[in-house]
């Protein structure tokens, strides 16, 4: 089946057309900056290795989705014949809140309930339902899927997701740990469930995942289901990321508001957008720090290539690296025991700096990593295992795919149509 997957945003459409067959990717690309002046569109056309750029009016969602299936049924870029050729669509949806716990087939009643998710992430939300209905206006007889990021986090149990404040405030409110990359977690835990059955280990089954880049979250997975993650009610909850605070006192916010006059939004801003990497550094990305920390204390200033201050950048990764280690040992707690331990997402495959010293901190639980093949995994495709043999716990690089879960969900799905 010929899935398109899509994943929009509030300016942005990404897309990849993939058959589940096979699992081969045809095309690939991005619609940007939806709604201004200067819109363009990053397409790619895998199969024949090729690249189309260029700027295009698109007004809104619906106008980018009409220019991708114009993309894909191109005769020089394209891939398919026609538009009949895609036979579902499936949506990345970041939340899914109290109300789908799986993938769901779209409809006017399901449109709904996604609508009252938009308290739990104001900006996804909108930005996915404008999306959804562009495409549907561009095909609207071909069949829909919605996939939650938080879908796969639905199996902790309640003493994992229940915050221990008042009990209407969930009753009333929903408010509860939620997680993300829920998606991202799914693909690469399974992938490692099958490393854990070839090598005999198929029950009891105990993985932490690490998803890390900007936006970073750790999940606690045994027997293939979420016991617990570090992202919570929203993703600013967990370790320090690009410029999001993640886990800190709560007084400490009360504490900002008064001594600067913030507003809620003000603060819920700060919190989300000028902390991490860039709150302690000035750099939001963790490439920025590594170079830093490559380049030594002493390095000369570049003023063509500038660089965070070593010693920011080097406290700025201590502290990531301290809570990841943090958060590996409690879920090995939680488990009673640690099989497996996965890095994923940007900064998790190709940041070796990161890998190195948050396993060198765990030579408690049996950890040991093969620096040099460690060093040498770094903007790469394939799964790479890390650990030595005499590792008591695997540790593996694996890269995510996102897109191909939707588009098993989505193919499931609508194949079930026809029954």
């Amino acid at each position: 089946m010929k899935v398109l997957v899509v994943n929009a945003g509030s300016s942005s459409l990404k897309y990849q057309l993939i058959d589940t067959n096979t699992e081969v990717v045809f095309s690939k690309g991005i619609c940007e900056r939806i709604g201004q002046e200067n819109s363009v569109i990053d397409h790619r056309q895998l199969v024949k290795d090729i690249r189309y750029e260029k700027e295009m009016s698109m007004s809104n969602h619906a106008d980018a989705m009409r220019l991708v299936v114009d993309m894909l049924t191109d005769p020089d870029v394209g891939c398919i014949g026609s538009m009949e050729e895609i036979e579902a669509v499936g949506h990345r949806v970041v939340h899914g809140g109290p109300y789908f716990v799986e993938s769901v087939l779209v409809n006017d009643e399901v449109l709904a309930v996604l609508e009252q998710c938009h308290d739990f992430a104001p900006l996804h939300t909108e930005a996915h339902l404008m999306g959804i209905r562009g495409c549907l206006e561009v095909m609207p007889s071909v069949p829909q899927v919605l996939v939650f990021d938080t879908a796969f986090h639905q199996t902790m149990p309640d003493y994992a997701y229940i915050y221990p404040i008042s009990y209407d405030m969930y009753e009333k409110y929903k408010i509860r740990r939620y997680g993300a990359h829920g998606t991202s977690h799914r693909y690469v835990s399974g992938v490692m469930l099958d490393i854990l059955a070839n090598a005999g280990k198929t029950k009891d089954t105990k993985i932490v995942t690490c998803h890390l880049g900007n936006g970073s979250s750790i999940s606690a997975i045994r027997d293939g289901k979420v016991i617990d993650t570090s992202m919570g009610f929203t993703p600013l909850e967990g370790v320090e990321m690009g410029t999001r605070c993640g886990s800190i006192d709560p007084a400490i916010v009360t504490y900002i508001m008064e001594k600067k006059g913030y507003t809620p939004e003000e603060m819920n801003e700060y919190m989300n957008k000028k902390c991490g990497f860039y709150g302690i550094t000035g750099f939001s990305d963790s490439r920025d720090l590594e170079r830093a920390v490559y380049a030594g204390p002493n390095a000369k200033p570049d003023p063509d290539n500038p660089r965070p201050d070593y010693h920011r950048a080097r406290l700025a990764y201590s502290i990531l690296h301290y809570q990841i280690k943090k958060y590996i040992g409690a879920y090995a707690a939680a488990m009673d025991g640690l099989d497996a331990i996965v890095f994923t997402a940007g900064l998790g495959e190709n940041n070796a700096l990161t890998r190195e010293e948050v396993c060198t901190g765990l030579t408690f639980l049996g950890v040991e990593i093969d620096k040099e093949v460690n060093k040498r995994a770094v903007r790469q495709p394939n799964i790479v295992r890390l650990s030595t043999g005499n590792s008591r716990v695997l540790v593996y690089l694996i890269p995510t795919n996102e897109e191909i879960i939707i588009a098993r969900d989505t193919a499931k799905i609508v194949s079930g149509l026809a029954k």
